[in-house]
């Protein structure tokens, strides 16, 4: 094969490729960074166990809420049944 062929040939294949590389994801599946693909995200901890903690603590809030209803119609109850039985 002609050495003017080959060379300049073989240069636009490696370029190609080099380009390729660029935008092909990377490593076990992850997305190339930008700006040839997406930025990547790590999940924000301290935002997460925030949340958690609001969670727990609305349940806890509720539940609370929910016994002392209870309480009081039950209390509510007895009164009733006392009153009404001479």
């Amino acid at each position: 094969m002609n050495a003017k062929i080959f060379y300049p040939a073989a240069a636009l294949i490696a370029l190609l490729l080099i380009g390729l590389s660029f935008v092909w994801p990377q490593g076990q599946g992850a997305r190339s960074p930008a700006p040839f693909g997406h930025a990547i995200e790590k999940p924000d901890y301290f935002r997460m166990v925030k949340e958690r903690d609001a969670r727990q603590k609305k349940k806890a809030e509720d539940e609370a809420r929910r016994q002392a209803e209870a309480d009081d119609a039950s209390a509510a109850a007895a009164e009733a049944s006392a009153s009404a039985a001479p």
